[in-house]
C-alpha cells in the first residue's frame, strides 16, 4: 500500500518536474504575484482528474485510437505554438508592466479571471504530453499496482500538488532577479523555445508513427 504510493509519488514528480508548458506558466504568474492561486488549483485539479480517469482505465482506449491521438496532438502543438509566439514577441519588444519590486510587498495586476482560466486550461487540456503522461503512462503503471492501483495514483496526485504549489508559491524567492526588465526578456525567450521545441517534437513524433 505504501510503497505503491511512494511509487506513484516518485513518478508522479519525475515526470511533471520539467520545463515544460504547464510550468513555464504557473512560474511566470508566481513572479509577478497574480493569480497564483488560482493558477495552482487549475493545474493540480486537472491533473488530479487525469491521474484518475488513467487510473480508471480510459489511457488504454486513448492510447488505441490514432484519429484522437491526431486531432490531440495537432491540437496541442497548435497552442503551444501560439503561446511560444506571444513569448517571443515580449521577449523582443520587453514591457515595463511586468517589472517587479524586490523589496515592496506587490499587490496582484488586475488581470481578467477568465482569460486567466481560459489560458491555464487550455496549456493544461489541450497539451497531448499530459495526457500521455498522466493518463497513458501513469494509468498504466497503475494497473500493475493491482488492488493498490488507487495508493498509486494517490501517491501521483500528491506529487502534482505539491509541484505546483512550490513553483507558484516558491517562485516570489526569485523576484530579486526579475526586478529587471531583461531578465523577464530573457526568461520569455526560454518560454518561447521551450513551447516551439515541444510543438515541434510532437509533429516530428506524429509523422514518424
Amino acid at each position: 500500500m505504501w510503497s505503491s504510493a511512494a511509487a506513484g509519488l516518485g513518478l508522479g514528480l519525475g515526470l511533471i518536474v520539467a520545463i515544460g508548458a504547464q510550468n513555464a506558466h504557473v512560474l511566470r504568474y508566481g513572479l509577478r504575484r497574480e493569480r497564483v492561486g488560482l493558477v495552482v488549483a487549475i493545474c493540480a485539479c486537472s491533473d488530479l482528474l487525469l491521474i484518475v480517469v488513467g487510473t480508471a482505465g480510459v489511457g488504454t482506449v486513448i492510447a488505441a485510437s490514432r484519429t484522437l491521438t491526431v486531432v490531440m496532438t495537432v491540437a496541442g502543438a497548435c497552442v503551444l505554438l501560439t503561446y511560444g509566439a506571444l513569448a517571443a514577441r515580449r521577449a523582443v519588444r520587453g514591457s515595463d508592466v511586468l517589472v517587479v519590486d524586490a523589496d515592496a510587498r506587490p499587490a496582484p495586476r488586475a488581470s481578467a479571471v477568465g482569460g486567466v482560466v481560459a489560458t491555464t486550461l487550455a496549456l493544461t487540456w489541450l497539451n497531448p504530453h499530459v495526457y500521455l503522461d498522466t493518463v497513458v503512462l501513469l494509468g498504466s503503471l497503475a494497473a500493475g499496482h493491482g488492488d493498490a492501483r488507487w495508493w498509486f495514483a494517490a501517491g501521483a496526485g500528491l506529487g502534482s500538488v505539491l509541484w505546483f504549489t512550490a513553483l507558484g508559491y516558491g517562485a516570489a524567492l526569485l523576484r530579486p532577479v526579475f526586478a529587471r526588465p531583461g531578465a523577464w526578456r530573457v526568461l520569455d525567450g526560454v518560454i518561447a523555445l521551450v513551447m516551439v521545441g515541444i510543438a515541434g517534437g510532437l509533429v516530428l513524433d506524429l509523422a514518424a508513427c
